[in-house]
């Protein structure tokens, strides 16, 4: 017989319950180490990996559940439960929460970087499908047209099959991979145009884009996985990608450095045996000669950085910030590796450093998690600390 007293104590329970189950993700597909591969043959799949007490997973679980109950795409939407399937996280290389990966027949996973909401979701999925519509294209190419300088008078190479080939094969290039229904892409050209006229008397650098709805051949060449892609080519090769702000200022001073112009964020550094040491901060300079001896032994946060990045620059004092609030810490260090100088190079490659800044915190000498959260100094000195604790497992 139930009491009213036990009624009181009940009823809330079942209320916080009814609203949990409200926002849990019910229709993707769970995937176990007992279905994962045989799902995954032969189909095409926009995988979320995942913690049950992950802020961000459980902000993302009911937008996930409406983009697998749409059904508008040939996609099964999953989902992997990285407490109970480690064993597949750790091969996917998930270090962060939520991954969010799109698996296609007999193709390599492309991991997905962009804004988490459904329009953002189906975009990116009508990409990797090539389902662009031609009506869509047409109008979006209509209207960038519109907003372009007229094409005799403008210095920006505008590539294709036919071109792109013979154009790069010598010299220096600058080029942007895009695609019309990508808002970052559609932000960016207006400043693409202008660095290209910034540059259009200097005969040694040619400024490009190339369309990969168009071209994807090509884009995929180059591995082109997200747009915008910008990318360093010389004589036929890709050097490397950028991966910096945006400003005019900044991509100026990029294309100086590259083209052996005067290289940005020196001035405030002494250069010792190939590495900078900055004798004003408190941040531990790291090089591949003592990085492995350096997370061996507590917890450790890493930036891996570029100086002529804008948002590195941004996140320089904040970064002295929460340095400063571990001083004297046995346990904690708070580190940062310039990926641009030689001697560190293979090393940034091998921590697999694809933009800047890139912050991976490491617990006696194993890689954690990588921080994809605000940058402000309580979000970052929370994620420190909660490394220090037991969610930790990857």
């Amino acid at each position: 017989m139930f009491t009213l007293s036990r009624i009181l104590v009940v009823a809330p329970l079942l209320l916080l319950a009814a609203v949990a189950q409200a926002h849990e993700d019910t229709q993707s597909v769970l995937l176990t180490k007992d279905n994962f591969q045989s799902e995954l043959d032969g189909s095409n799949y926009f995988v979320m990996f995942f913690a049950p007490w992950c802020g961000h997973c459980k902000k993302l679980a009911p937008t996930w559940s409406k983009l697998a109950e749409s059904k508008s795409l040939p996609v099964k939407i999953g989902r992997v439960d990285c407490t109970n399937d480690g064993d597949i996280c750790s091969e996917q290389d998930v270090t962060g929460y939520p991954t969010l990966k799109f698996f296609k027949a007999s193709e390599d996973a492309v991991k997905y970087r962009g804004a988490r909401d459904l329009d953002a979701f189906t975009a990116f999925l009508r990409e990797q499908l090539g389902l662009e519509g031609e009506d869509d294209d047409d109008e979006e190419s209509e209207s960038n047209s519109v907003a372009e300088p007229p094409k005799p008078v403008s210095p920006l190479v505008e590539l294709s099959d036919d071109t792109f080939a013979k154009h790069i094969s010598s010299g220096k290039h600058f080029v942007k991979f895009f695609a019309p229904w990508c808002g970052h892409c559609n932000k960016l050209a207006p400043t693409w145009e202008e660095l290209a006229r910034t540059l259009e008397h200097d005969t040694s650098i040619s400024i490009s884009k190339i369309d990969c709805t168009q071209y994807r051949p090509i884009c995929t060449d180059f591995e082109v996985k997200g747009y915008p892609t910008l990318l360093w080519i010389e004589d036929g090769k890709k050097i490397e990608k950028y991966s910096g702000s945006r400003t005019h200022e900044d991509l100026k001073a990029y294309v100086s450095k590259m083209a052996g112009g005067l290289s940005l964020g020196e001035a405030s550094a002494e250069k010792v045996d190939g590495t900078e040491k900055d004798n004003t901060s408190i941040v531990l300079q790291l090089s591949e000669v003592d990085f492995q001896h350096a997370i061996g032994k507590g917890v450790t946060f890493v930036k891996f950085y570029a100086p002529w990045c804008g948002h590195c620059m941004r996140l320089a004092p904040t970064w002295e910030q929460l340095a400063e609030k571990f001083v004297g810490s046995d346990t904690v260090k708070i580190a940062k590796v310039d990926c641009t100088l030689e001697v560190n190079k293979e090393l940034c490659g091998e921590q697999e450093v694809n933009g800047y800044p890139v912050m991976f915190i490491y617990r006696n000498g194993d890689k954690l998690s990588e921080y994809n959260g605000n940058r402000s100094l309580e979000d970052l000195h929370d994620f420190v600390t909660r490394h220090l604790g037991e969610h930790d497992e990857l």
